[in-house]
């Protein structure tokens, strides 16, 4: 099989009024790769160079091609996102990633962990333990965000350093199960920071990473509106009340890639879009898409029946994964915080 870049843009997002249930023509080959033995950071490799992701990829084919992936196994989807969110941040802040390397991105807080970024000598090195880095084991380099009394940096870190020490983790999560994460000890390691203070939160691509985020829900209940469709067709009887369901299921897809068509243009078009102003479409778009999801999701499962969650392992995984996945998401706490942003605008704008 050739790894080469062979995915066409699948037109999900780009095409929105094209069949869902229209795979990519490639759709073998990525289904070989999404689904072998490989270890994670070869898979990573591997599914990198044949959809052609670099630093500097479209968000388009980003969000195209993490959403077939994701439509195949979730989990992959969620392997290969960082990495992806990662290249991104080394290239806007004029670095190459080496050769071979495979990344997470570890930006979450937890009170209980704390890790501080300073001087050693001439040396900038983290010190603490960062919490909720997926996959570290696995991985070669991560970018990680410290904190300082002058705010917080992005820092590229290699993990396979001694003075990064992956730390013992139980986790027992049904879904998701690939993706552990832990915690990591650092002990005055050595990073690279990348750009100025709170740079990392500050930029518009930060808003455009929430969404390719969502593109991944997104592909995941894609996966299972196509295999509950599948299961439909098959029927020797079909009802009704199926078809009723299936044209709810239509409709909830075309609503929500049509609002990623939307978001692709605002991240892709030729307006400069403020770190503001994008964040508020990205904040939008990923309330619409949770809120879609989970009923592509609900829809899914009633189509597809009892025998589909307990006799389909694919079935089965891919909602457990998209159930762990969008736990993320942080709902009403995520639709306050558009609120609030509206709100902030009337305020300074007068309308």
């Amino acid at each position: 099989m050739n790894t080469q870049h062979r995915l066409d843009v699948t037109g999900m997002i780009s095409a929105p009024l094209g069949s869902w249930r229209d795979e990519p023509a490639c759709q073998d080959d990525l289904r070989k790769l999404v689904t072998s033995n490989a270890q994670t950071a070869a898979k990573v490799r591997a599914l990198s160079r044949f959809l052609g992701l670099t630093g500097t990829t479209s968000h388009v084919r980003q969000w195209e091609s993490l959403l077939e992936v994701a439509a195949i196994d979730v989990a992959v989807a969620r392997m290969l996102e960082p990495h992806v969110d990662a290249r991104g941040i080394l290239a806007e802040a004029g670095h190459d990633a080496p050769d071979g390397s495979t990344w997470g991105v570890y930006a979450a807080e937890s009170p209980a962990h704390v890790l501080t970024v300073g001087a050693e000598g001439e040396q900038t090195v983290i010190d603490g333990e960062k919490a909720w880095c997926s996959l570290a084991a696995e991985l070669s380099h991560a970018i990680v965000i410290a904190g300082s009394d002058g705010g917080s940096y992005a820092c590229a870190v290699d993990l396979r350093d001694p003075r990064a020490q992956v730390q013992p983790t139980a986790w027992p999560s049904v879904g998701l199960q690939e993706i552990p994460s832990g915690s990591v000890a650092f002990t005055k390691t050595p990073v690279t920071v990348l750009g100025p203070p709170n740079w990392y939160l500050d930029r518009t691509a930060f808003a455009w990473g929430g969404v390719r985020v969502a593109a991944c829900w997104f592909g995941a209940a894609v996966g299972l509106a196509r295999n509950a469709v599948r299961r439909h067709s098959k029927r020797s009887n079909p009802s009704t009340v199926g078809e009723m369901l299936i044209g709810q299921l239509e409709a909830e897809i075309f609503s929500i890639r049509s609002v990623f068509a939307q978001a692709a243009a605002a991240a892709d078009g030729s307006d400069e879009y403020s770190r503001a102003r994008a964040w508020t479409v990205a904040l939008t778009v990923r309330n619409i898409v949770y809120s879609g999801v989970r009923r592509i999701q609900h829809l899914s499962r009633e189509i597809a029946g009892p025998a589909a969650l307990t006799g389909d392992v694919g079935f089965a995984k891919a909602d457990a994964d998209l159930t762990v996945y969008i736990s993320q998401h942080h709902g009403p706490r995520d639709e306050a915080a558009l609120g609030t942003e509206l709100r902030t605008k009337v305020d300074h704008n007068g309308f």
